[in-house]
């Protein structure tokens, strides 16, 4: 089973929005996707993303491929994951040369 698939919720690793969530809205090869925040949800903006800058959640919402925006908002509040979706981005820790933790946006 395919983990890039329409509905699976995922955050970004790369990029000016990097560690906020998105959904995937349509599969448009085997390399890149089209997701949403949407914007108003997470601040991501609808847009084609190579799968390798995607980090799949186990969180999934039922929409249909090509879904607008609004739908995708009302299927993410039917699914009560509006404030998952919503929430602080995706920190990293690493440790510098002296041991000491580092958190990483």
């Amino acid at each position: 089973m395919p983990v890039f698939t329409v509905g699976r919720v995922c955050v970004k690793k790369d990029g000016r929005e990097k560690g906020l969530k998105c959904v995937i809205v349509d599969e448009m090869d085997e390399n890149y996707v089209l997701v949403t925040g949407p914007k108003n949800v997470s601040g991501v903006r609808r847009r084609r993303v190579n799968i390798d800058h995607l980090t799949p959640t186990d969180k999934t919402v039922r929409i249909r491929r090509g879904a607008s925006d609004q739908d995708v908002a009302s299927a993410l509040s039917r699914s009560n994951l509006v404030q998952f979706v919503s929430g602080a981005p995706e920190t990293t820790k690493s440790e510098d040369g002296n041991g000491t933790e580092i958190t990483k946006k």
